[in-house]
């Protein structure tokens, strides 16, 4: 019986695998691919007509193919903006000179690759291309000078708040630099989202700086200073603080760079050896206008005279009179608001007219850098020291990589902390 039954299996058994041999499964029919991350109607692609500042609106622009014919045009609206949208694909994009306003030149046409999920940003430039002409060193070095006082004075309208903050409270404000930042993301929060011209907005940035800074005090250092807390305890506060600010700047602003809408791509004004922009200049008068202004403020005033009697002898002061705590509320306001311009210019000047999440941080080491290198606590110190400091820092790119020249002002920290502890006008012994 076995061996039948062995027999008839060896005889069934093939048919078996010819028939499932003769009838494979079907393959599923292809499905025509379409990239998931190619919108139907095409990509936008955009720019904004800009000669030197000026806004070009009523412009044709238009995309060619690869054979040169013309595939899609529009007009430059409000601020030269325009946009086109097209399929995935490499395009000419050209201006048509006859609609461009009377003296206005267009350099190139510019060749793109555009596809979907990226940036499609194409950028014309106007006048008449500049040949690479060479700078002998004597034009170069003034011309870092120039930068090097522009840049300084950046660092002291933001770092003279730090040091009248510990001239009056004692208080090493690490989240210093976090308020530098929050006045220009306030600036370009007005300037970009409301539309606001960006000279008021920064004025409303310096408004929302002083209310940071009165909140600062009231909410966190006043409850502390009551408790008598010690320096060393509200230091290691301001540091999370600045670590809590600076991701919470990052998580509602943007992790990339943001620029503002106006003051972009300026033409640089020439005075024989001499050349800045309009905008860098701006930010020369500015910061020489507001630090002249707080000169005034601690010389002429009863507010001022008050903040240093607080500075020099805060018992004393007490004793004498002067209610300590409004001057400390005062000094925080104030501190917040010269942070927050201090923000704005530096990212018109030194950032190209963009807004970086952790651009204070960057910035607070010159800042520490300065004031130390004056002398702590003191105003025309913390002035004196930043400017040094903004003269070594851009003097230093003509022997090293821009992008290393930040590491002269740890140098100068750690020289002065070494040789001269109480910095330039500083006092060789502390009181109190």
């Amino acid at each position: 019986m076995l061996l039948l039954l062995l027999l008839t299996l060896a005889a069934v058994l093939p048919g078996i695998g010819s028939a499932v041999a003769q009838e494979p499964t079907a393959p599923p029919e292809p499905t025509p691919t379409t990239p998931a991350d190619e919108p139907a109607s095409g990509v936008p692609v955009g720019g904004s007509l800009n000669n030197a500042g000026e806004r070009l609106p009523g412009v044709t622009v238009r995309a060619l193919d690869a054979s040169g014919n013309p595939v899609a045009e529009t007009t430059s609206g409000e601020g030269g903006r325009w946009e086109l949208t097209l399929p995935p694909g490499t395009y000419t994009f050209e201006v048509d000179t006859e609609t461009l306003p009377e003296g206005v030149s267009v350099q190139s046409t510019v060749e793109r690759a555009v596809a979907a999920g990226r940036s499609n940003v194409v950028i014309f430039s106007f006048g008449e291309a500049r040949s690479g002409t060479g700078v002998d060193t004597g034009e170069k070095l003034l011309r870092t000078v120039v930068d090097g006082l522009r840049f300084g004075l950046i660092i002291a309208i933001a770092g003279v708040g730090l040091s009248l903050i510990f001239g009056t409270t004692g208080l090493t404000n690490f989240a210093h630099g976090e308020l530098v930042t929050l006045g220009a993301v306030a600036a370009w929060v007005f300037n970009v989202s409301f539309g606001i011209q960006l000279v008021p907005a920064t004025i409303l940035a310096v408004l929302v700086g002083i209310v940071i800074g009165l909140l600062n005090n009231g909410l966190i250092w006043a409850p502390l200073r009551r408790r008598h807390t010690g320096l060393i305890a509200q230091l290691v506060v301001s540091i999370g603080l600045a670590i809590a600010l600076r991701y919470l700047i990052l998580i509602f602003f943007s992790d990339r760079t943001q620029a503002f809408a106006d003051y972009q791509g300026q033409r640089q004004l020439e005075w024989g050896p001499l050349a800045i922009t309009p905008v860098n200049l701006a930010c020369i008068v500015i910061s020489l206008v507001v630090l002249v202004g707080v000169a005034l403020l601690l010389q002429r005033t009863r507010i001022g005279k008050a903040m240093r009697a607080v500075a020099d002898n805060r018992d004393l002061a007490a004793s004498s009179g002067i209610d300590v705590e409004r001057v400390v509320r005062f000094v925080w306001g104030l501190g917040g608001a010269l942070a927050a311009l201090g923000g704005v210019l530096y990212g018109l000047s030194e950032l190209g007219g963009r807004v970086q999440w952790e651009m204070g941080f960057k910035l607070l080491l010159l800042m520490f850098a300065g004031i130390t290198l004056g002398g702590l606590g003191t105003a025309y110190g913390a002035l004196v020291g930043c400017v040094i400091v903004g003269l070594v820092v851009q003097l230093s790119t003509l022997v090293i990589s821009p992008d290393l020249k930040y590491i002269g002002g740890l140098l100068i920290l750690i020289v002065i902390l070494v040789i001269r502890p109480q910095g330039i006008l500083g006092s060789r012994a502390r009181i109190g």
